[in-house]
């Protein structure tokens, strides 16, 4: 099917139905802050913001935001939730400077019966009295039809009706939501080309929700109907199972159907990010779009793919959100992987280099291990410091560390062929290997060099996870010596670091050869 080219509006609610997800209120400032970073910076058409008469600090907010938008020229774009209450929710978003009320009508002949024990004849009176008097305020009146969805599947006569009653009475725009996300694609389409057909000059939003995971299909089902504008929220918030993504809508709707938006992508993980902050709802690592490991690739077979001609790139590109492609470094990296982020860092390794550091990488990943980018220039220092000295070997290390005791170790090394067994005592752990290793060396006659200085680090911006790196400074022969270890625990990192000292200098030792 053929679809002309058209502008879909997009409204946002994550101020209003977004608030609505379990253990989500958002502060006055945060809700500022929030609506003018999406008609500002993201650039959505319309923002439903908050339910009338809900609280004072509700009304200081949206009072706050109204302000600014009368400043900034986004008034007539900001909408408020009002109730079939006649004068009541009205003067409450005259009072915040408000222009446009979203009236909640019962859009399902169950919920007029059930919840208002109202007939529909009583529920439209209700209705044209309200909005009557919002009209005469100056508002702009749109028209939610609650439940439609069921209304529609479950009594249609009721939602027609209804329409019959409504569509010359001023509304400028009917709302027709699946509130509990019960339809699927084919459903939504029909019901919407119905109404579409049956009332050609209504203008008709869909507000879909994604209790069965439908909501974006949803969408392109509505779009394809006929639709004008669609709703959803920054990261899925809502009620159950969410709304409808945003993010996902919008780049759905460009480019599986062709529409044009105003949105400007660039600004959708802005969004995102901040929404995840004030929310304390944090976005699942592969949700699309926004997920932080949805433009990553992790198998070497995909990055090498991409080396060579770009073969698992799709119109899905990291760049249009401000984002990177970045390939995982792990147990299933291969070549191409690393040479991705070595171009990444700006960095070139030779052929046999790049084995070394890949062999590296693969030992971590097994271990399940999380490596990142920033790990990487450590991984690469450890790696080319490394002579392959392998005079010790150790084969086992278990660290015992208390509060107000001393940290016991006990080691395995293996030294020519044998195994050797030691533990030691210390302030803190590495004190205490260190006692345990030179028990060890004892028998070889070799006592470890006097510690001059010691480095511990993190990749920049690295997380509790990240590989750590020691560097550790000795003083030996009337110079200084550095060896470095990284490891994801701190104190295996310095292990490591002074196993490579011993496996210097009894190299020297053996062969003469001062490194």
């Amino acid at each position: 099917m053929t679809l002309s080219k058209r502008h879909i509006q997009l409204l946002d609610t994550t101020l209003r139905d977004g608030e609505q997800t379990r253990g989500v209120s958002f502060t006055p400032d945060e809700k500022v802050n929030i609506a003018k970073a999406l008609l500002q910076k993201l650039g959505v058409d319309r923002i439903e913001v908050a339910s009338a008469t809900v609280s004072a600090g509700e009304k200081d907010a949206v009072t706050t935001i109204n302000q600014w938008a009368e400043q900034e020229g986004y008034a007539s774009q900001v909408e408020i939730l009002g109730f079939v209450d006649h004068k009541r929710s009205v003067d409450w978003i005259r009072e915040t400077g408000g222009h446009t009320v979203n009236l909640l009508t019962k859009g399902s002949e169950l919920h007029c019966k059930k919840q208002l024990n109202k007939t529909l004849n009583e529920h439209i009176s209700d209705i044209q009295k309200t909005t009557e008097y919002a009209l005469s305020r100056g508002l702009t009146v749109n028209l939610y039809l609650e439940d439609w969805s069921n209304g529609y599947l479950n009594s249609p006569d009721y939602v027609f009706a209804m329409m019959d009653h409504l569509q010359d009475s001023g509304v400028s725009h009917y709302l027709l939501p699946d509130t509990l996300g019960v339809m699927g694609p084919d459903e939504v389409y029909t019901a919407i080309k119905d109404m579409v057909s049956r009332y050609p000059g209504a203008q008709f939003d869909f507000h879909p929700h994604n209790d069965y995971g439908l909501a974006t299909a949803n969408v392109m089902a509505a779009v394809r109907a006929g639709i004008c504008a669609i709703h959803g929220t920054i990261n899925c918030l809502g009620e159950r199972a969410g709304n409808a993504s945003l993010a996902e809508v919008a780049v759905v709707l460009r480019d599986k159907m062709g529409m044009e938006l105003s949105i400007n992508e660039q600004h959708i993980i802005d969004l995102s990010t901040m929404v995840e902050n004030f929310s304390g709802k944090w976005v699942s690592a592969n949700t699309p779009i926004v997920g932080k490991d949805v433009f990553t690739q992790t198998a070497g077979i995909h990055a090498d793919g991409d080396h060579k001609a770009g073969l698992y790139e799709s119109e899905l590109k990291p760049i249009r959100f401000d984002r990177k492609r970045s390939y995982a470094l792990g147990k299933m990296s291969g070549k191409a992987s690393l040479i991705k982020n070595l171009e990444a860092l700006d960095l070139s390794l030779s052929e046999e280099a790049q084995k070394k550091v890949l062999k590296r990488i693969v030992e971590i990943g097994d271990s399940k291990q999380t490596i990142t980018p920033d790990d990487l220039p450590f991984i690469i220092a450890d790696v080319m410091e490394s002579k392959d000295y392998q005079h010790i070997k150790l084969m086992d290390c278990s660290i015992t560390s208390s509060l107000n005791m001393e940290s016991t170790v006990s080691i395995q090394i293996e030294m020519e062929g044998a195994v050797h067994k030691a533990s030691g005592t210390g302030n803190g752990g590495f004190d205490a290997f260190i006692n345990a290793i030179n028990k060890v060396m004892k028998k070889k006659d070799y006592t470890l060099p006097k510690l001059q200085d010691y480095e511990v680090r993190i990749p920049r911006g690295g997380e509790t996870n990240a590989l750590t790196e020691c560097i550790i400074t000795w003083q030996t022969n009337g110079k200084n010596l550095r060896t470095r270890g990284v490891h994801a625990n701190q104190v295996y990192a310095a292990v490591h670091a002074a196993l490579r000292v011993i496996n210097l200098q009894l190299h020297e030792r053996k062969t003469g050869i001062v490194n």
